[in-house]
């Protein structure tokens, strides 16, 4: 079975750096792909409320015969739940739906500025943690003023912030922040969209070189920079491959090249600051 690294919170505790996640697939094929991931070795599963699949994956989790205590189960805070009391209440929810007591990692899916309300559904995910039904704590797509914020306000500090982050997007700023304060950075999109940067001649000539396909040699850059990754796809070859980028190395100058690849306009998905949502 392919070893997967794990990194480690600020807290004390551990995430296995290379997950499966499970953003577009609905409920009845997540209960299906979330055990075939399970099965190929993949000890950590990402999912949210928002994706309308957490009964899936608590049935896929259940039904593995992996050990509870060795799936490391991260869900999301979604935006029209945000707020002290329906943040927990939320929780609650999706607990319910997973079929779980707890899980490992408990975000709050976007800062949603407009809305006004990621402070109060902070600290209620400290109330969370503190009550135990979530391990650790952490948000995706805030801005830094946001992230700021919610430290200065608490003392608190996530474990984690999930993000768009490829090839093409690397969020240098956003990741000195993260290094400043302790935060690992996870990115989600780690492939990109559309297969433009799968076939982007760097990826492919490094992948020539190792004799791999251009998605390893992405998650394998990933995984060397630091980033934890949840890579998604439905397809049992590629559940299987995706996860045994976990053991390509690649050299220093391979990486320096991915590097150069990033872009100003390379961001494909909402803009955290203001993502109409």
């Amino acid at each position: 079975m392919t070893a997967v690294p794990a990194l480690s919170f600020h807290d004390g505790r551990t995430v296995p750096q290379l997950g499966y996640g499970v953003w577009q697939v609905e409920d009845e094929v997540a209960a299906d792909v979330v055990v075939q991931a399970l099965e190929a070795g993949y000890r950590h599963i990402d999912t949210a409320a928002g994706y309308q699949n957490e009964g899936g994956v608590g049935r896929a989790v259940a039904s593995s015969g992996v050990p509870r205590e060795e799936v490391f189960v991260t869900t999301k805070l979604a935006n029209g739940d945000q707020g002290f009391d329906s943040a927990k209440a939320a929780l609650q929810t999706s607990l319910d739906k997973l079929g779980l007591d707890s899980v490992d990692l408990y975000l709050i899916h976007w800062a949603s500025p407009q809305r006004g309300t990621y402070l109060e559904s902070w600290k209620a995910l400290i109330e969370l943690q503190k009550e135990g039904k979530a391990t650790s704590i952490g948000v995706s797509n805030f801005p830094i003023p946001q992230l700021e914020e919610i430290i200065e306000a608490t003392g608190v500090v996530p474990v984690m912030h999930q993000i768009e982050l490829h090839p093409e997007f690397q969020q240098h700023e956003l990741r000195e922040f993260h290094a400043r304060h302790g935060i690992l950075t996870e990115a989600w999109s780690p492939l990109g969209q559309g297969g433009d940067i799968l076939e982007h001649p760097v990826i492919t000539e490094i992948a020539a070189a190792h004799g791999v396909d251009a998605g390893q040699v992405i998650i394998a850059w990933h995984l060397a920079i630091g980033n934890v990754v949840i890579p998604k796809t439905v397809t049992p070859a590629r559940i299987v491959s995706n996860l045994a980028a976990a053991e390509l190395e690649l050299t220093s100058e391979q990486v320096e090249a991915i590097n150069g690849l990033d872009r100003a306009d390379g961001r494909i998905g909402a803009d955290p600051a203001n993502p109409g949502f």
